[in-house]
């Protein structure tokens, strides 16, 4: 068996890696454009940040390891045809001579590019002049260079998604003025507005400068420094005065979009926003050819088809296509896009599904804020804890929670338990049956998830009726 993984990244890599893992005989090839296989696209702003110095630690396992367990690489090789009568993918390497690699059964792991907005000028602007999109190992060294050449004194980051924050808060770290600017009304868009404003108040905190509702129309240079051009929008959905902003640095990150130019061209169907269209065993409609990671359409346990490009869904698919490419049929249970951040002192979590998603997938959603300590108030150290949980009026079904807390508050493992009893199907009264560990200094007896529940219980139950406190359990 000759398994053959286009891609270095998440799901190449864990498709080699179980392959590897199930028939040790199995002969292994990932082909991949750059020279960084199974590198942490997730640590790039803490390399930035100074916290971890050296890129090559950004590895999730060195190139010697991954060639110790039989995995052969083949590094800056860009695939450029697949034929799939033949079995066969032609290539060139970084010499630009083409060879051909055969294969048994095909992994497409191409993953996603980043979204280039229409602002102008950014068509004609690059890391030379300070201008930078930010995805891959080599945009990191660009980066690290511009940095060091220029010297920023500001810098600023289009787009407040989790990429931009962690990148804001990178920058600031190295003592640059940052000022980031989001076109929708609040920073990290897949938080409901009032947890969204609260991060946006600990970036204000932190002297980040958070312009919300603002669209970059423009990007310019005249040798030395940036000129960002803006137009806010008001409260009314008009457009403000336009504003300019001077920058060393830009950063560009609003988002991805499916890197399938390869898979198209191989004849592999694909979605109007160019994902590939896999099934739940990630097999394609090509015969011999699965596909995993960023680059395919994935199954949302709540809402079906979608495209939610993640590194954990990447890793499960990938292992998923890796089993089955050797004969298994294990079936991909689907993403629930459970996410978390950190940024600076505080951490956002998500998993689930808001309103707005809800009510057209035919749920019939109410959400419901509240606001617990993350232990006993009576030991050291409590700090609050925001929660809005969303479920279903008609079933009581748990569908999202999203939480806002200190780093201590552990809020990435509490919506973790979240995503575990959406994805067993448990109501949102059901969270109170789980025998959760309890101590003061960690903890109450009712944990903060289950306070929620019991808010969200009591005001949907008795919508007239005033809301019990948040807490109502004593030690």
């Amino acid at each position: 068996m000759h398994l053959l993984a286009i891609g270095g990244s998440d799901g190449g890599i864990s498709a080699a890696l179980r392959a590897r893992e199930l028939d040790p005989a199995a002969d292994v090839t990932v082909m991949l454009a750059d020279a960084y296989p199974n590198f942490s696209i997730c640590g790039i702003p803490y390399h930035v940040s100074g916290d971890v110095p050296d890129w090559h630690d950004l590895a999730h396992r060195s190139r010697d390891d991954l060639q110790a367990l039989g995995i052969r690489l083949l590094t800056d090789t860009t695939a450029r045809r697949i034929d799939v009568a033949a079995h066969q993918v032609t290539a060139t390497d970084a010499g630009g001579r083409e060879l051909a690699v055969d294969y048994d059964r095909l992994v497409v792991a191409t993953g996603a590019v980043p979204v280039r907005p229409p602002v102008a000028g950014l068509d004609r602007l690059g890391p030379a002049d300070g201008v930078h999109l930010l995805h891959t190992m080599g945009d990191t060294h660009q980066v690290m260079a511009t940095l060091a050449s220029r010297r920023p004194e500001r810098a600023v980051v289009v787009g407040a998604g989790y990429i931009g924050l962690e990148m804001a808060e990178a920058l600031t770290a190295r003592g640059i003025a940052v000022t980031v600017l989001e076109a929708l009304p609040h920073v990290l868009p897949t938080l409901d507005g009032p947890l969204g404003d609260l991060v946006a108040g600990e970036l204000a905190g932190h002297g980040v400068d958070v312009r919300t509702a603002t669209s970059v129309t423009e990007v310019g240079t005249d040798g030395s420094r940036l000129a960002v051009r803006a137009t806010p929008t008001t409260a009314g959905g008009g457009l403000g005065a336009p504003l300019e902003l001077q920058a060393e640095l830009v950063l560009v990150v609003t988002g991805v979009t499916p890197d399938t130019a390869l898979a198209r061209s191989a004849g592999l169907p694909v979605t109007p926003e160019g994902a590939v269209r896999v099934d739940r065993h990630m097999a394609t409609d090509l015969p011999d050819v699965y596909a995993a990671g960023d680059c395919v359409l994935t199954h949302h346990q709540l809402l079906g088809e979608t495209y939610l490009p993640l590194g954990t869904t990447a890793h499960k698919q990938g292992r998923i296509a890796g089993e089955n490419a050797l004969g298994g049929q294990r079936r991909f249970e689907g993403s629930l896009g459970t996410q978390v951040v950190k940024v600076f002192d505080l951490v956002a979590a998500r998993t689930g599904i808001r309103d707005d998603q809800a009510a057209p997938a035919g749920f019939e959603p109410r959400t419901v804020a509240s606001v617990a300590d993350d232990h006993k108030a009576y030991y050291p150290g409590a700090t609050t804890v925001h929660v809005r949980t969303t479920g279903d009026l008609a079933t009581g079904r748990l569908l999202g929670v999203q939480m806002v807390g200190t780093i201590a508050s552990a809020v990435h493992k509490r919506v973790d338990t979240a995503a575990t009893a959406i994805h067993a199907g448990l109501t949102v009264d059901q969270l109170n049956d789980l025998d959760l560990s309890y101590t003061p200094p960690l903890g109450s007896p009712w944990d903060v998830l289950q306070a929620a529940a019991q808010r969200w219980t009591a005001e949907t139950r008795t919508p007239s009726a005033p809301a019990p406190a948040a807490t109502t359990t004593t030690d």
